[in-house]
């Protein structure tokens, strides 16, 4: 192999490296059995949920998460794979896949990592089916506000009954 090559190789061993730094989640999935154009739709709904979404050769992907918290990744890296990397939503690349594979019922899970922590195909789909952020937030503000609300409706009905 030229020097040349090994140059190019490392470029992207170091792309791959610096992705995985910043994200807080890595999803691989298989891609195979989708169309062009649903690949392109599929990149811009990643790309709306600002998540990477790559195809590298997985030796070199091997390479660049070996001694990382990714390393177990290593395992399910044959066949066509492809990364989504999550860097502000943790859960983002799984709800965002989960949502296209339903969508085209092609693709599927290989494995992630999301906050460190390993999980085969089956715990990624678990992970898409967790409420997000926001909407957890929204569920929680809501479970506080019922019973001040009823709290208050109470206290309604006695001031309009000591008024009538």
């Amino acid at each position: 192999m030229s020097i040349e090559a090994q140059k190019e190789k490392q470029l992207v061993i170091d792309e791959i490296k610096e992705k995985l730094e910043r994200a807080q989640s890595a999803v691989v999935i298989d891609y195979i059995g989708i169309t062009v154009a649903q690949a392109d739709a599929m990149r811009k709904k990643l790309r709306e949920a600002n998540v990477d979404y790559t195809v590298y050769k997985n030796t070199l992907v091997k390479r660049a998460i070996e001694g990382t918290q990714y390393a177990d990744l290593a395992q399910v890296l044959d066949g066509p794979s492809a990364l989504a990397f999550g860097y502000e939503d943790a859960v983002a690349p799984a709800k965002v896949l989960a949502g296209i594979m339903k969508e085209y019922k092609k693709m599927e899970f290989k494995a992630g990592v999301v906050e460190g922590t390993y999980f085969d195909a089956a715990g990624v789909q678990a992970v898409a089916a967790v409420p997000g952020r926001e909407e957890l937030i929204a569920k929680f503000l809501g479970s506080i506000q019922s019973p001040v609300s009823k709290l208050v409706r109470t206290f309604q009905a006695v001031a309009d009954a000591k008024e009538a």
